[in-house]
Protein backbone atom coordinates (compact mmCIF):
# COMPACT_ATOMS: atom_id res chain seq x y z
CA UNK A 1 0.00 0.00 0.00
CA UNK A 2 0.90 3.62 -0.64
CA UNK A 3 -0.69 6.57 0.80
CA UNK A 4 -0.40 8.67 -1.96
CA UNK A 5 -3.80 8.61 -2.77
CA UNK A 6 -5.09 6.51 -0.19
CA UNK A 7 -5.97 7.02 3.75
CA UNK A 8 -6.15 6.38 6.51
CA UNK A 9 -7.38 7.40 9.99
CA UNK A 10 -9.25 6.86 13.31
CA UNK A 11 -13.00 5.20 12.89
CA UNK A 12 -16.26 6.25 13.57
CA UNK A 13 -19.30 5.37 15.44
CA UNK A 14 -20.08 2.76 13.15
CA UNK A 15 -16.85 0.36 13.84
CA UNK A 16 -17.57 0.31 17.79
CA UNK A 17 -17.43 -3.60 17.12
CA UNK A 18 -15.04 -5.90 15.10
CA UNK A 19 -16.91 -7.09 11.82
CA UNK A 20 -15.36 -9.55 9.28
CA UNK A 21 -16.09 -8.50 5.59
CA UNK A 22 -13.61 -11.30 3.92
CA UNK A 23 -14.28 -14.86 4.31
CA UNK A 24 -11.12 -16.56 4.86
CA UNK A 25 -11.97 -19.17 2.28
CA UNK A 26 -10.30 -20.43 -0.65
CA UNK A 27 -10.68 -19.13 -4.13
CA UNK A 28 -14.31 -20.82 -5.27
CA UNK A 29 -17.14 -18.80 -4.62
CA UNK A 30 -16.94 -16.91 -1.79
CA UNK A 31 -19.89 -14.52 0.62
CA UNK A 32 -18.15 -10.77 1.41
CA UNK A 33 -20.19 -8.47 3.47
CA UNK A 34 -20.41 -4.73 2.19
CA UNK A 35 -21.27 -2.39 5.23
CA UNK A 36 -23.33 0.81 4.23
CA UNK A 37 -22.96 4.08 6.05
CA UNK A 38 -26.15 3.53 7.87
CA UNK A 39 -24.96 -0.07 8.39
CA UNK A 40 -26.81 -1.85 6.29
CA UNK A 41 -24.91 -5.40 4.94
CA UNK A 42 -24.73 -5.93 1.28
CA UNK A 43 -24.23 -9.30 0.93
CA UNK A 44 -22.20 -9.96 -2.45
CA UNK A 45 -21.41 -13.82 -4.05
CA UNK A 46 -17.61 -13.35 -5.86
CA UNK A 47 -15.88 -15.72 -7.31
CA UNK A 48 -12.26 -16.12 -7.38
CA UNK A 49 -12.01 -13.69 -4.27
CA UNK A 50 -8.55 -13.62 -3.54
CA UNK A 51 -7.82 -11.31 -6.57
CA UNK A 52 -10.73 -9.55 -7.02
CA UNK A 53 -10.26 -5.90 -6.97
CA UNK A 54 -11.67 -3.09 -5.44
CA UNK A 55 -12.66 -1.34 -8.59
CA UNK A 56 -14.73 -4.70 -9.70
CA UNK A 57 -16.54 -5.03 -5.95
CA UNK A 58 -17.32 -1.79 -6.32
CA UNK A 59 -19.05 -2.16 -10.01
CA UNK A 60 -20.81 -5.18 -7.86
CA UNK A 61 -22.48 -2.88 -5.18
CA UNK A 62 -23.43 -0.28 -8.03
CA UNK A 63 -25.55 -2.73 -9.45
CA UNK A 64 -27.17 -4.40 -6.52
CA UNK A 65 -27.81 -1.08 -4.53
CA UNK A 66 -28.58 0.13 -8.68
CA UNK A 67 -26.76 3.61 -8.09
CA UNK A 68 -26.36 5.53 -11.41
CA UNK A 69 -22.61 5.83 -13.07
CA UNK A 70 -21.99 8.69 -11.01
CA UNK A 71 -21.27 6.49 -7.83
CA UNK A 72 -17.99 5.43 -9.23
CA UNK A 73 -16.73 8.94 -8.64
CA UNK A 74 -18.70 9.44 -5.46
CA UNK A 75 -17.86 6.36 -3.26
CA UNK A 76 -14.98 4.37 -2.70
CA UNK A 77 -14.44 1.06 -1.12
CA UNK A 78 -12.91 1.21 3.05
CA UNK A 79 -11.13 -1.27 4.76
CA UNK A 80 -12.03 -0.33 8.26
CA UNK A 81 -11.66 -1.72 12.15
CA UNK A 82 -11.61 0.12 16.20
CA UNK A 83 -7.83 0.43 15.38
CA UNK A 84 -7.49 1.76 11.58
CA UNK A 85 -9.62 2.81 8.60
CA UNK A 86 -8.45 2.88 4.89
CA UNK A 87 -9.63 3.76 1.71
CA UNK A 88 -8.27 1.73 -1.03
CA UNK A 89 -7.31 2.60 -4.38
CA UNK A 90 -9.34 0.98 -7.46
CA UNK A 91 -6.45 -1.59 -8.27
CA UNK A 92 -6.12 -2.38 -4.62
CA UNK A 93 -7.47 -6.34 -3.53
CA UNK A 94 -8.99 -6.22 -0.34
CA UNK A 95 -9.06 -9.58 0.54
CA UNK A 96 -5.09 -9.73 0.61
CA UNK A 97 -4.84 -6.06 2.30
CA UNK A 98 -6.99 -7.95 4.87
CA UNK A 99 -4.95 -10.27 5.41
CA UNK A 100 -2.16 -7.73 5.15
CA UNK A 101 -3.88 -5.95 8.02
CA UNK A 102 -1.29 -6.58 11.34
CA UNK A 103 1.56 -5.51 9.68
CA UNK A 104 -0.97 -2.35 8.76
CA UNK A 105 -1.78 -1.81 12.37
CA UNK A 106 2.25 -2.15 13.33
CA UNK A 107 2.83 -0.19 11.13
CA UNK A 108 0.40 2.96 11.14
CA UNK A 109 -0.74 2.33 14.71
CA UNK A 110 0.46 2.53 18.36
CA UNK A 111 -2.26 -0.56 18.92
CA UNK A 112 -0.72 -3.31 21.55
CA UNK A 113 0.33 -6.17 19.79
CA UNK A 114 -2.81 -8.11 21.64
CA UNK A 115 -5.08 -6.09 20.03
CA UNK A 116 -3.87 -6.46 17.07
CA UNK A 117 -3.91 -9.95 16.83
CA UNK A 118 -7.56 -9.36 17.13
CA UNK A 119 -8.53 -7.06 15.10
CA UNK A 120 -9.91 -7.67 11.97
CA UNK A 121 -11.36 -5.10 9.27
CA UNK A 122 -14.71 -4.88 7.64
CA UNK A 123 -15.42 -3.65 3.98
CA UNK A 124 -17.24 -0.48 4.03
CA UNK A 125 -19.18 1.38 0.86
CA UNK A 126 -18.50 5.31 1.91
CA UNK A 127 -17.72 8.68 0.56
CA UNK A 128 -14.64 9.16 -1.78
CA UNK A 129 -12.23 11.67 -0.01
CA UNK A 130 -11.36 12.86 -3.18
CA UNK A 131 -14.63 13.87 -4.58
CA UNK A 132 -15.10 17.42 -4.30
CA UNK A 133 -18.19 19.25 -2.78
CA UNK A 134 -19.33 21.42 -5.32
CA UNK A 135 -20.10 18.38 -7.38
CA UNK A 136 -22.29 17.35 -4.65
CA UNK A 137 -25.18 20.19 -4.96
CA UNK A 138 -25.00 18.80 -8.27
CA UNK A 139 -26.66 15.43 -7.45
CA UNK A 140 -30.12 14.68 -7.85
CA UNK A 141 -30.54 10.55 -7.30
CA UNK A 142 -32.30 9.89 -3.99
CA UNK A 143 -30.16 7.26 -2.54
CA UNK A 144 -27.32 8.64 -3.59
CA UNK A 145 -28.17 11.46 -1.54
CA UNK A 146 -29.06 9.07 1.07
CA UNK A 147 -26.27 7.51 1.28
CA UNK A 148 -23.93 10.42 1.56
CA UNK A 149 -26.98 12.23 4.19
CA UNK A 150 -26.64 8.85 6.23
CA UNK A 151 -22.47 8.95 6.74
CA UNK A 152 -22.90 12.98 7.26
CA UNK A 153 -25.26 12.46 10.07
CA UNK A 154 -22.90 9.48 11.56
CA UNK A 155 -20.06 11.60 11.54
CA UNK A 156 -21.60 14.66 13.15
CA UNK A 157 -23.25 12.52 15.85
CA UNK A 158 -19.88 10.67 16.70
CA UNK A 159 -18.75 14.77 16.95
CA UNK A 160 -16.36 13.75 13.92
CA UNK A 161 -17.58 16.82 12.53
CA UNK A 162 -17.44 19.55 15.39
CA UNK A 163 -20.66 21.62 14.92
CA UNK A 164 -21.75 24.69 17.23
CA UNK A 165 -24.97 24.22 19.23
CA UNK A 166 -26.96 26.39 15.96
CA UNK A 167 -25.81 23.88 13.64
CA UNK A 168 -26.65 21.46 15.53
CA UNK A 169 -29.51 21.95 16.53
CA UNK A 170 -30.56 22.52 12.62
CA UNK A 171 -28.96 19.82 11.29
CA UNK A 172 -30.84 17.61 13.96
CA UNK A 173 -34.33 19.26 13.02
CA UNK A 174 -33.27 18.44 9.48
CA UNK A 175 -32.70 14.43 10.94
CA UNK A 176 -36.25 15.12 12.95
CA UNK A 177 -37.90 15.78 9.65
CA UNK A 178 -36.45 12.76 7.89
CA UNK A 179 -37.16 10.23 10.56
CA UNK A 180 -40.62 11.83 12.37
CA UNK A 181 -42.17 13.57 8.90
CA UNK A 182 -43.49 17.10 8.70
CA UNK A 183 -43.70 19.18 12.27
CA UNK A 184 -47.33 18.87 14.04
CA UNK A 185 -47.84 21.49 16.22
CA UNK A 186 -47.93 19.80 19.79
CA UNK A 187 -46.12 16.78 18.47
CA UNK A 188 -43.59 15.42 19.24
CA UNK A 189 -43.02 17.35 22.21
CA UNK A 190 -39.89 17.96 23.95
CA UNK A 191 -40.43 15.69 26.31
CA UNK A 192 -40.54 12.62 23.22
CA UNK A 193 -37.48 14.19 21.77
CA UNK A 194 -35.35 14.00 24.89
CA UNK A 195 -36.24 9.76 24.54
CA UNK A 196 -34.53 10.00 21.03
CA UNK A 197 -31.82 12.98 21.71
CA UNK A 198 -28.63 11.06 21.05
CA UNK A 199 -30.40 9.90 17.44
CA UNK A 200 -30.41 13.73 16.53
CA UNK A 201 -27.57 15.44 18.40
CA UNK A 202 -24.08 14.36 19.06
CA UNK A 203 -23.63 12.49 22.59
CA UNK A 204 -21.41 15.23 24.33
CA UNK A 205 -24.82 18.04 23.66
CA UNK A 206 -27.29 15.71 25.35
CA UNK A 207 -25.22 15.50 28.60
CA UNK A 208 -26.82 17.81 30.88
CA UNK A 209 -23.37 20.02 32.52
CA UNK A 210 -24.48 21.63 35.89
CA UNK A 211 -22.36 22.32 38.88
CA UNK A 212 -19.56 24.75 39.72
CA UNK A 213 -17.45 22.60 37.87
CA UNK A 214 -18.93 22.40 34.85
CA UNK A 215 -19.91 26.18 34.85
CA UNK A 216 -16.47 27.54 35.54
CA UNK A 217 -15.04 25.80 32.65
CA UNK A 218 -17.62 27.05 30.47
CA UNK A 219 -19.56 23.79 29.06
CA UNK A 220 -22.72 24.29 30.84
CA UNK A 221 -23.95 26.02 27.87
CA UNK A 222 -22.92 23.34 25.12
CA UNK A 223 -23.84 20.32 27.44
CA UNK A 224 -27.01 21.85 28.29
CA UNK A 225 -28.44 21.79 25.02
CA UNK A 226 -32.49 21.74 25.41
CA UNK A 227 -34.72 19.62 23.61
CA UNK A 228 -36.90 22.85 22.97
CA UNK A 229 -33.94 24.47 20.47
CA UNK A 230 -34.28 21.15 18.95
CA UNK A 231 -37.90 21.31 19.37
CA UNK A 232 -37.64 24.98 17.35
CA UNK A 233 -35.54 24.32 15.06
CA UNK A 234 -37.63 21.25 13.27
CA UNK A 235 -40.63 23.65 13.67
CA UNK A 236 -38.69 26.01 11.05
CA UNK A 237 -37.59 23.40 8.85
CA UNK A 238 -39.23 24.33 5.57
CA UNK A 239 -41.35 21.97 3.66
CA UNK A 240 -41.37 21.91 -0.40
CA UNK A 241 -44.46 21.18 -2.57
CA UNK A 242 -43.22 19.01 -5.94
CA UNK A 243 -45.00 17.63 -8.65
CA UNK A 244 -43.59 14.09 -7.79
CA UNK A 245 -44.11 11.64 -4.99
CA UNK A 246 -44.12 14.32 -2.12
CA UNK A 247 -42.80 11.94 0.51
CA UNK A 248 -39.71 11.00 -1.93
CA UNK A 249 -39.86 14.80 -3.13
CA UNK A 250 -39.50 16.27 -0.08
CA UNK A 251 -36.53 13.33 0.99
CA UNK A 252 -34.43 14.48 -1.40
CA UNK A 253 -34.38 18.23 -0.63
CA UNK A 254 -34.11 17.21 3.02
CA UNK A 255 -30.82 15.05 2.35
CA UNK A 256 -29.77 17.76 0.31
CA UNK A 257 -30.39 20.72 2.83
CA UNK A 258 -28.83 18.54 5.51
CA UNK A 259 -25.72 18.07 3.28
CA UNK A 260 -25.63 21.79 2.19
CA UNK A 261 -25.43 22.66 5.83
CA UNK A 262 -22.27 20.44 6.28
CA UNK A 263 -20.68 21.81 3.81
CA UNK A 264 -20.51 24.49 5.80
CA UNK A 265 -17.50 22.42 8.03
CA UNK A 266 -14.36 22.97 6.80
CA UNK A 267 -13.46 19.24 7.54
CA UNK A 268 -16.64 17.49 5.58
CA UNK A 269 -15.65 14.91 3.55
CA UNK A 270 -12.60 14.58 5.12
CA UNK A 271 -10.11 11.77 5.67
CA UNK A 272 -9.11 11.03 9.92
CA UNK A 273 -6.01 10.75 11.67
CA UNK A 274 -5.02 10.23 14.74
CA UNK A 275 -2.21 11.92 16.79
CA UNK A 276 -0.97 14.07 19.90
CA UNK A 277 0.44 17.98 19.77
CA UNK A 278 2.29 19.37 22.47
CA UNK A 279 0.27 21.57 24.97
CA UNK A 280 2.02 24.51 25.68
CA UNK A 281 4.05 24.64 28.84
CA UNK A 282 2.34 26.03 31.82
CA UNK A 283 6.25 27.32 33.71
CA UNK A 284 9.52 26.62 33.45
CA UNK A 285 9.64 24.03 35.53
CA UNK A 286 6.36 22.52 34.40
CA UNK A 287 5.92 20.48 30.68
CA UNK A 288 2.25 20.95 29.13
CA UNK A 289 2.54 16.98 28.14
CA UNK A 290 0.61 16.33 25.33
CA UNK A 291 -3.44 16.34 24.05
CA UNK A 292 -4.76 14.06 21.60
CA UNK A 293 -5.88 15.76 18.51
CA UNK A 294 -8.03 14.18 15.21
CA UNK A 295 -6.14 16.04 11.99
CA UNK A 296 -8.58 16.30 9.24
CA UNK A 297 -7.08 16.53 5.43
CA UNK A 298 -9.65 17.11 2.34
CA UNK A 299 -9.36 18.70 -0.66
CA UNK A 300 -8.96 22.17 0.69
CA UNK A 301 -6.66 21.92 3.64
CA UNK A 302 -5.88 20.46 6.88
CA UNK A 303 -7.21 21.14 10.82
CA UNK A 304 -5.75 19.90 13.72
CA UNK A 305 -9.19 19.29 16.01
CA UNK A 306 -9.01 18.61 20.33
CA UNK A 307 -10.43 15.33 21.09
CA UNK A 308 -11.87 16.56 24.37
CA UNK A 309 -13.14 19.45 23.46
CA UNK A 310 -14.16 18.84 20.35
CA UNK A 311 -13.47 22.13 18.52
CA UNK A 312 -10.42 23.24 15.91
CA UNK A 313 -7.01 24.00 17.22
CA UNK A 314 -6.50 25.42 13.40
CA UNK A 315 -7.24 25.24 9.86
CA UNK A 316 -4.83 26.05 7.09
CA UNK A 317 -5.60 25.91 3.13
CA UNK A 318 -3.62 24.30 1.45
CA UNK A 319 -1.89 28.11 0.55
CA UNK A 320 -1.18 28.81 3.78
CA UNK A 321 0.94 25.95 4.96
CA UNK A 322 4.44 23.86 4.16
CA UNK A 323 5.10 21.23 5.30
CA UNK A 324 7.09 17.39 5.51
CA UNK A 325 7.36 14.52 7.96
CA UNK A 326 10.14 12.44 9.79
CA UNK A 327 10.49 8.84 9.21
CA UNK A 328 10.46 6.21 12.49
CA UNK A 329 13.88 6.17 11.50
CA UNK A 330 15.17 9.21 12.11
CA UNK A 331 13.47 9.85 14.99
CA UNK A 332 9.66 9.94 16.21
CA UNK A 333 6.83 9.40 13.36
CA UNK A 334 6.06 13.27 12.84
CA UNK A 335 3.90 15.62 10.48
CA UNK A 336 5.45 18.71 10.41
CA UNK A 337 3.07 22.09 9.59
CA UNK A 338 4.78 25.55 8.87
CA UNK A 339 2.18 28.31 8.94
CA UNK A 340 2.76 32.25 9.16
CA UNK A 341 1.48 33.80 12.36
CA UNK A 342 2.82 36.20 15.02
CA UNK A 343 4.33 36.22 18.32
CA UNK A 344 3.74 39.22 20.60
CA UNK A 345 2.60 41.53 17.60
CA UNK A 346 6.01 40.26 16.20
CA UNK A 347 5.59 38.03 12.38
CA UNK A 348 6.70 35.09 12.75
CA UNK A 349 6.40 31.73 11.15
CA UNK A 350 5.10 28.79 13.49
CA UNK A 351 6.29 24.98 13.66
CA UNK A 352 3.57 22.82 14.66
CA UNK A 353 4.83 19.00 15.37
CA UNK A 354 1.94 16.20 15.01
CA UNK A 355 3.41 12.84 16.60
CA UNK A 356 1.44 10.13 14.56
CA UNK A 357 2.70 6.70 12.72
CA UNK A 358 0.38 7.83 10.27
CA UNK A 359 2.47 10.75 9.64
CA UNK A 360 3.49 9.10 6.57
CA UNK A 361 -0.04 9.15 5.35
CA UNK A 362 -0.27 12.41 5.95
CA UNK A 363 2.19 13.71 4.22
CA UNK A 364 1.10 11.59 0.95
CA UNK A 365 -2.35 12.53 1.35
CA UNK A 366 -1.73 16.21 1.15
CA UNK A 367 0.76 16.09 -1.44
CA UNK A 368 -1.49 14.26 -4.11
CA UNK A 369 -4.48 16.40 -2.61
CA UNK A 370 -2.84 19.44 -3.93
CA UNK A 371 -1.57 17.74 -7.23
CA UNK A 372 -5.80 17.12 -8.10
CA UNK A 373 -6.38 21.00 -7.21
CA UNK A 374 -3.49 22.00 -9.62
CA UNK A 375 -4.95 19.58 -11.95
CA UNK A 376 -8.60 20.19 -11.67
CA UNK A 377 -7.78 24.32 -12.56
CA UNK A 378 -8.81 25.77 -15.36
CA UNK A 379 -6.44 27.08 -17.33
CA UNK A 380 -6.70 31.03 -17.32
CA UNK A 381 -4.62 34.30 -18.02
CA UNK A 382 -0.61 33.83 -16.64
CA UNK A 383 -1.21 36.96 -14.45
CA UNK A 384 0.85 35.69 -11.86
CA UNK A 385 4.07 37.68 -12.69
CA UNK A 386 2.27 40.54 -11.53
CA UNK A 387 1.81 39.53 -8.15
CA UNK A 388 -0.46 40.26 -4.96
CA UNK A 389 -0.61 43.42 -5.95
CA UNK A 390 -2.82 43.05 -9.08
CA UNK A 391 -5.80 41.01 -6.49
CA UNK A 392 -7.80 44.09 -6.09
CA UNK A 393 -9.90 43.05 -9.07
CA UNK A 394 -9.25 39.62 -9.20
CA UNK A 395 -11.82 36.58 -7.19
CA UNK A 396 -11.48 34.44 -4.45
CA UNK A 397 -10.14 30.99 -5.66
CA UNK A 398 -12.99 28.61 -6.99
CA UNK A 399 -12.66 26.34 -4.09
CA UNK A 400 -12.52 28.84 -1.38
CA UNK A 401 -15.45 28.40 1.16
CA UNK A 402 -16.97 30.53 2.50
CA UNK A 403 -15.91 31.15 6.50
CA UNK A 404 -18.05 30.58 9.71
CA UNK A 405 -18.20 34.08 10.96
CA UNK A 406 -19.55 33.38 14.92
CA UNK A 407 -17.49 34.47 17.54
CA UNK A 408 -16.07 31.30 19.51
CA UNK A 409 -17.07 29.14 16.77
CA UNK A 410 -15.90 25.49 17.39
CA UNK A 411 -14.53 25.70 13.33
CA UNK A 412 -12.20 28.64 14.53
CA UNK A 413 -8.47 28.11 15.14
CA UNK A 414 -7.41 27.90 18.59
CA UNK A 415 -3.53 28.38 18.19
CA UNK A 416 -3.29 30.03 21.80
CA UNK A 417 -3.87 26.45 22.84
CA UNK A 418 -1.33 24.45 20.84
CA UNK A 419 2.80 24.66 21.64
CA UNK A 420 4.68 25.84 18.22
CA UNK A 421 8.00 26.54 17.58
CA UNK A 422 8.50 30.36 16.51
CA UNK A 423 11.18 32.55 14.00
CA UNK A 424 11.44 35.00 12.36
CA UNK A 425 13.15 35.76 8.84
CA UNK A 426 16.89 36.05 7.82
CA UNK A 427 17.15 32.94 10.43
CA UNK A 428 17.00 35.13 14.07
CA UNK A 429 15.57 33.36 16.35
CA UNK A 430 12.33 33.94 18.78
CA UNK A 431 12.54 30.10 19.69
CA UNK A 432 15.26 27.47 18.82
CA UNK A 433 13.70 25.73 15.84
CA UNK A 434 14.30 21.46 15.84
CA UNK A 435 15.25 19.73 13.00
CA UNK A 436 17.65 21.94 12.08
CA UNK A 437 17.07 22.58 8.27
CA UNK A 438 18.74 25.45 5.93
CA UNK A 439 15.83 26.64 4.32
CA UNK A 440 12.46 27.00 5.16
CA UNK A 441 9.73 23.87 5.30
CA UNK A 442 10.42 22.53 2.96
CA UNK A 443 9.98 22.16 -0.92
CA UNK A 444 6.63 20.49 -0.14
CA UNK A 445 4.21 23.54 -0.41
CA UNK A 446 1.79 24.95 -2.68
CA UNK A 447 2.21 28.54 -3.94
CA UNK A 448 -0.57 30.55 -5.70
CA UNK A 449 0.20 33.95 -5.61
CA UNK A 450 -2.28 35.60 -3.59
CA UNK A 451 -2.59 34.62 -0.44
CA UNK A 452 0.11 31.93 -0.01
CA UNK A 453 2.63 30.62 2.83
CA UNK A 454 5.34 33.32 3.21
CA UNK A 455 8.85 31.21 2.26
CA UNK A 456 11.02 32.25 4.70
CA UNK A 457 14.96 31.54 4.65
CA UNK A 458 17.12 31.60 7.57
CA UNK A 459 21.00 32.30 6.96
CA UNK A 460 21.84 30.25 9.97
CA UNK A 461 21.86 27.38 11.31
CA UNK A 462 18.92 26.77 13.52
CA UNK A 463 19.69 25.06 16.92
CA UNK A 464 18.00 22.33 18.60
CA UNK A 465 16.88 23.38 22.11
Amino acid sequence: MDGADSSAGQPGPAERSHRSSVSSVGARAADVLVYLADDTVVPLAVDNLPSLSAHELHRAIREVLQLPDIALDIFALWLVSPLLEVQLKPKHQPYKLGRQWPELLFRFTDAPGDDVATDEPSLQFRRNVFFPKRRELQIHDEEVLRLLYEEAKGNVLAARYPCDVEDCEALGALVCRVQLGPFQPGQPTACTLREKLGSFLPAHLCKRGHGLFAALRGRGAKAGTSEQGLLNAYRKVQEVVSSDSEHEASLRTHYHAYLTKCHELPYYGCAFFHGEVDKPAQSFVHRGGRKPVTIAISLEGVHVIDNREKHVLLGLRFQELSWDHTSPEEEESVLWLEFDGNNEGTPVNKLLKIYSKQAELMSGLIEYCIELNQASEPAGPPESASGPSSASGSSPPPTQRPQLRRQGSVVCSRIQHLSTIDYVEEGEQIKPVKPKRTTSFFSRQLSLGQGSYTIVQPTESLEQS
